[in-house]
């Protein structure tokens, strides 16, 4: 996703390379009269902020607690088109501050994203499909944050990326300020664009909070998560008595109240007593691309194939090939806002080379100016699901203890929480937009011949928006049928 990320990702490219020279005009310390300001100082507890805290803690305010409802209580469904009109206005409610706010937030979670992406595609953790939202796995993160007391927040703050100059409180990350950009990275992905002003793009995102009937949750902790996921679903059930029944009946409640079904890894340790789960459905519709009648061959390998369904469509599409590294790159617009990058390699047999070139932080290492071209684009039509336990990607990435038996969770809960899964699971889905054909659709006389390109083999994609520069999904299709 490189050459590509700089020209259909113009906007971006721009927008990100100012935030590094920022960063970097803001790290070094000021000469003269000038004051130094703390490169994140977006991200952290500003001065009067932190009087207020001091404040409130010499009066020693308990903060309120609640038994979470029981998991059979009736839960209304959630309605996703409504969720995404709270984005929207949260995306058009933006500042100066806030958008770059968004910017800094959304380059952390890139440089994570990247990190932990590597580690899931080695190690084999994840269940169906190989993809991260680098957003929800930020989100995650930050969310048990804003629950955490040092050492354990000192820890998470590293982790995400944010230093601390000193122990003072105008070097703490603010939870909430970080979780309030995260709303607004996902606002502005599905904000609509374009001359018709329609919506091409949908996004969810849902966490459920599972704990032992014994743990009394804190409201503020709960209350602070609706800022990143509009809906927070905190529930009890007994954990210990029957893992697996505990671990089916948690499934079943995601099931039913989101609509999705997901591939998850939803166990449960017999010593357990807080379970945190992270859903996220994304629905793109392609405009111009129509369903294939019939099906069409996906080489899974240079010897098998299986027959899947496919869309194509015919438009101008940014498109470059390496054939230094065989790979070739195609942007596809989703409106003015966000874009689908496809990365194919020549070979399905280059697809791990491929991928530890091409999904790595340093876009300009290997990024050059693509072409816009007239195309004639087939692939197949998208629907993966993948989950993993954040818990053991952290153990993998040489963090096993980060969210272990020994974190300090107060601000969660004053009880004994021991945290067992910490999913994250993702409903990816890729559309037809209704059957409507591209305007380009036929060929124009005196025009080039359009280039045919089909992905009938191993490929990746990733999905970006232009303003905050973030990515929001990361992965690889290697077999269709096999998440669906």
């Amino acid at each position: 996703t490189q050459k590509v990320l700089r020209s259909e990702m113009g906007p971006a490219g721009v927008t990100l390379r100012a935030t590094v020279l920022c960063l970097m005009a803001w790290a070094g310390l000021a000469t003269g009269d000038r004051v130094y300001i703390h490169p994140f100082h977006l991200l952290i507890y500003s001065k009067s902020s932190c009087e207020q805290m001091e404040k409130s803690n010499a009066e020693t305010l308990k903060e309120p607690t609640f038994t979470p409802a029981p998991i059979q209580a009736k839960t209304a469904p959630v309605e996703e088109e409504d969720l995404r009109q709270q984005l929207v206005l949260a995306a058009e409610r933006l500042e100066a501050e806030d958008e770059l706010r968004a910017e800094m937030v959304g380059m952390l979670a890139n440089i994570l994203g990247f990190r932990m992406y590597k580690t899931l595609s080695k190690s084999g953790i994840a269940t169906g499909a190989v993809m991260l939202s680098p957003i929800a796995l930020f989100g995650t993160l930050a969310s048990f944050y804003l629950g955490a007391l040092d050492p354990t927040a000192h820890k998470l703050q590293v982790l995400l990326g944010i230093t601390r100059e000193d122990w003072g409180c105008t070097s703490w990350m603010d939870g909430h300020k970080v979780l309030s950009a995260l709303q607004a990275i996902q606002g502005l992905l599905v904000a609509p664009g374009g001359a018709d002003g329609q919506a091409q793009l949908l996004l969810s995102t849902v966490v459920g909070l599972f704990t032992d009937p014994s743990v009394h949750l804190k409201q503020p902790f709960v209350q602070g998560l609706a800022l990143y996921a509009p809906v927070v679903l905190p529930r009890s059930l007994d954990l210990s008595t029957d893992p697996d029944l505990a671990a089916e009946k948690m499934d079943r409640f995601m099931q039913a109240v989101t609509g999705w079904k997901m591939t998850s890894p939803m166990g449960v340790t017999a010593d357990s007593t807080l379970l945190f789960s992270t859903y996220v459905h994304f629905r793109g519709k392609m405009k111009g691309f129509s369903l294939l009648p019939g099906l069409q061959e996906f080489w899974v390998d240079n010897s098998t194939s299986v027959s899947v369904p496919m869309l194509s469509g015919m438009g101008t599409f940014q498109h470059w090939s390496d054939a230094q590294n065989n790979f070739s790159v195609t942007d596809v617009p989703f409106g003015e806002h966000a874009g689908l990058l496809l990365v194919q390699p020549h070979c399905s047999c280059d697809l791990d080379k491929v991928e530890a070139l091409v999904f790595q932080y340093d876009f300009r290492s290997w990024m050059k100016d693509p072409s816009p071209r007239a195309m004639r684009l087939t692939m197949p039509q998208l629907v993966l699901r993948g989950s993993y336990d954040l818990q053991d990607l952290l153990a993998k990435a040489r963090l096993p203890t980060l969210l272990g038996a020994k974190a300090n969770l107060g601000k969660i809960s004053g009880d004994d929480v021991r945290v067992g899964k910490v999913v994250n699971s993702v409903l990816f889905e890729l559309q037809a937009d209704d059957g409507e054909q591209s305007t380009e659709s036929a060929q124009q006389p005196g025009k080039p011949e359009a280039l045919e390109v089909t992905l009938s083999s191993p490929f990746l994609f990733a999905v970006y928006e232009h303003g905050s520069a973030s990515l929001h999904f990361l992965g690889r299709v290697t077999h269709p049928l096999s998440v669906a």
